[in-house]
Formats: C-alpha cells, sequence, structure tokens
C-alpha cells in the first residue's frame, strides 16, 4: 500500500475528507491551523464546504446546523477554542447529533502557549458541556492513528447520534509521518430518519431540538441517552498492552506521551526492571476494568502525562487502592525525556525492594 509522508495536521483532513465528510467550520488557532489550511484548499475539489467562521462559538453552532441535516462534518481548535465551543457542543449532545470534533492541545491555563499539553483531560472527559453527557475521546499516538481515527469517528458519531472527539496535541499536530489511508473498514450504520433534511411530502416533520421544559420528559431522554453511553463502554473501550504480563510496575500513558513512556518501559528492561505500559486508546470510555484487572498482578503503577496530573485520578479509581498509583508529568508546553521518566520507574523500583 501506497504511504505518504504527512503533518499530523493534514492528516485530520483529508481523512475527514475520505470519511465522505464535506463540510468544516472553524477559526483559526495554533497549533491546529492546518487542518483549516488544507481543508481550505481540498474541499472545493470535492464539492465540499470550509468556512472560516467570525468566531469559535459561531463555529460550533454552523456544526450543530449542518449536523441536524445529517451531514457529516467537521470542527477543529485547540484548548481556549474548545472551551469558547463548549456550550455549542452540549447543545450538539443535547440534540443527539453526530460530528467529529478536534482538540489539538496547547498549554494553558488562558492562553498559555502555543506548545504541546494533555491538560484538556478534564475538559474533554468531564466537562466539555453542562448537563449530564459524555463524548467519545479517541487519543491517537501516531499519524497513522490520527488518520484511522478520524475516520473511524465519524462513523462511531453516526452509530451512536453523538458528537465524537479526537484528542491530540502540539506535537502530534506538527510531527510528520508515513500514513495509509486506505486501512479503515466503514461500519454498519443506522439510517438516519431523524434527520431535518426535507420530508419531500413521504414523512412526518423532524425537529431537532435540545429543549424539554417539562422535567419529567427531560430527565426520560437524558436516560435513554445513557442507556447508549452503557453500550459504548460496554462495546467501544480501546486500549494497548506493552509488556504487562510479568510488569512489577505499568505505566500508564496516552498520545505522545505514550511513545516516550514505551521508550523508557525498553530502557527499564534492559537495566533488568520490569516495566510495561497500559495505554489507553478511548479516554471516554475509559478503560478501568482493564486497569483493575492489571492491578490484580502488578506492583504500582505510574501514570506519565503533560499536565499537573489528571488522568492520574482515573488510574486510581480504577485501581481501587490495590496497589499504588505514583505520578510524574510535566506541564507549560514542557515534555519529558525518556531518561526522566526512567529514572522514575528506577526511583519506584529502589523503593519497592527496600520494602520487600
Amino acid at each position: 500500500m501506497a504511504k505518504s509522508l504527512m503533518k499530523g495536521n493534514e492528516v485530520i483532513a483529508e481523512a475527514a475528507i475520505r470519511a465522505g465528510c464535506r463540510l468544516y467550520f472553524g477559526y483559526p488557532i495554533t497549533p491546529q491551523t492546518e487542518i483549516s489550511e488544507t481543508l481550505a484548499k481540498r474541499m472545493p475539489k470535492v464539492d465540499g464546504l470550509c468556512l472560516q467562521a467570525e468566531s469559535e462559538i459561531a463555529a460550533v453552532n454552523m456544526v450543530l446546523g449542518a449536523a441536524s441535516t445529517g451531514a457529516r462534518v467537521l470542527t477543529s481548535s485547540s484548548s481556549p477554542g474548545l472551551s469558547l465551543k463548549s456550550e455549542g457542543i452540549s447543545y450538539l449532545v443535547g440534540s443527539d447529533l453526530p460530528c467529529v470534533i478536534v482538540n489539538v492541545q496547547r498549554g494553558g491555563p488562558g492562553l498559555g502557549g502555543i506548545q504541546p499539553s494533555q491538560a484538556d483531560y478534564y475538559q474533554a472527559t468531564r466537562a466539555m458541556g453542562h448537563g449530564d453527557m459524555h463524548l467519545i475521546v479517541l487519543a491517537p499516538a501516531s499519524v497513522q492513528e490520527i488518520g484511522d481515527m478520524t475516520q473511524e469517528a465519524f462513523d462511531l458519531a453516526d452509530q451512536y447520534r453523538t458528537p465524537v472527539m479526537i484528542l491530540s496535541d502540539g506535537a502530534m499536530g506538527q510531527m510528520m509521518e508515513p500514513v495509509d489511508f486506505e486501512g479503515h473498514t466503514p461500519r454498519e450504520l443506522p439510517e438516519k430518519d431523524w434527520a431535518a433534511c426535507g420530508t419531500e411530502g413521504k414523512r412526518r416533520h423532524n425537529i431537532v431540538n435540545s429543549l424539554y421544559i417539562e422535567p419529567d420528559v427531560l430527565e426520560k431522554i437524558v436516560k435513554e441517552r445513557f442507556e447508549r453511553y452503557d453500550a459504548i463502554a460496554e462495546n467501544e473501550v480501546r486500549y494497548e498492552d506493552y509488556l504487562t504480563d510479568d510488569a512489577d510496575i505499568v505505566l500508564v500513558a496516552y498520545g505522545i506521551t505514550a511513545r516516550i513512556a514505551k521508550s523508557a518501559v525498553n530502557a527499564c528492561r534492559k537495566a533488568g526492571i520490569k516495566a510495561g505500559l497500559m495505554r489507553p486508546i478511548t479516554l471516554w470510555p475509559f478503560p478501568e476494568k482493564h486497569l483493575a484487572e492489571l492491578a490484580e498482578k502488578t506492583r504500582a503503577f505510574l501514570t506519565v502525562e503533560l499536565s499537573m496530573g489528571q488522568m492520574v485520578d482515573d488510574v486510581r479509581l480504577a485501581v481501587e487502592h490495590r496497589v499504588p498509583v505514583h505520578f510524574y508529568g510535566r506541564t507549560g508546553g514542557m515534555m519529558p525525556s525518556v531518561d526522566e521518566v526512567a529514572a522514575e520507574i528506577t526511583k519506584i523500583y529502589e523503593s519497592m525492594k527496600k520494602e520487600a
């Protein structure tokens, strides 16, 4: 299969087009601007539309309008831009509308900096909008996975009638690697009989709405949506295990940090330390059951993040105090080196030897 050397952000754009997306609404912000730049060139060639809105708020509400017709639609931004979109994302969830949202994370809070970060984990998995809601959150760790997951995200969104987020970062968005777009196998998807796309006099009018004045009606709809969330949690959890079968210390890391963690695991294995890596691929739903299983056979966990510690809370909840959960993180756009992570593994290992 032919591969192309492409930047991560450019791959998102190309993969979206190959998934049948013909509508993009966004607003430029570093380090994700190449997505809209690429789509501005590519969309006219496939009879699509790439529109730079007057703001992030305008862009996400354009997504809502387009998604209500059943069209596949994409928006992207970076950390503070996603904060502006959070109200519209909640409306999308409340209207049961499928779409794909990309966050190429940068340092924060506030305007912060333009360097890579993973400090939007809480936002993506817990507080992307108001109300009782979730998004499916996918965390690629290579440019190839960015392409695969972007195409898969549109299928997941249509299958479960929900927004799906690709949680990338400034490093993943800007790095270049070979990518092949031919590996995706489309899912069999339900008809969009809910779409407000014109009746042609053949059916009742569809109304796309997130406002329900009667509390019993709203409660019923929210509970029905959570039944879908249960199905997602049952069927769509994804993770990668690396050398965890005999590991005394299991690292937990996602995205770009997982690549650093894997190299640190290899270095420690050479030094005689049995380390392994569990990489969550879905951040929601989180692979909590698998972590609980790993806790039955390992002696400690080390969570590595580009933040002051966010995913570590989910690891601790999953492990339920069976074994210690340690944390190592860099923030502000700083990235840990392989040697730094290996040193943390070694420190935990030496401490365990003393306690034995």
